[in-house]
């Protein structure tokens, strides 16, 4: 199966999530970890990436500084904000009951609307 573009929407809910559980990563460490648990179904582009990271900043869900990446190089970590942890909350509760809503259209037959 090809992968498939983070739709529109749902990367900076996916960032937030990835920091909250994993700590400070630099930007290429949450666009790999978030491809990995899509299970490599998702292809998080970098060109998308960087102006959401910038936006939640600027936003203040995250922060960021400089440090070291693995590989010896300079890297921007980023980090949750208390904020940022009240944001994911009340988005995570958005996208739960809206997959909710979801789930009984698509469930929906014609019987049970008679």
């Amino acid at each position: 199966m090809a992968k498939r573009d983070v739709q529109q929407g749902t990367l900076a809910l996916m960032v937030l999530k990835t920091l909250d559980v994993l700590g400070a990563l630099h930007g290429y460490g949450i666009a790999r970890r978030i491809e990995q648990i899509s299970g490599d179904l998702l292809a998080v582009n970098q060109g998308t990436l960087y102006p959401v990271l910038l936006k939640l900043e600027q936003e203040g869900a995250i922060t960021s500084e400089w440090g070291t990446s693995e590989n010896n190089r300079r890297a921007r970590f980023y980090r949750l904000t208390a904020a940022g942890r009240r944001r994911l909350r009340a988005e995570t509760q958005d996208w739960a009951e809206t997959t909710a809503l979801m789930d009984r259209f698509i469930a929906v037959k014609a019987e049970d609307l008679l």
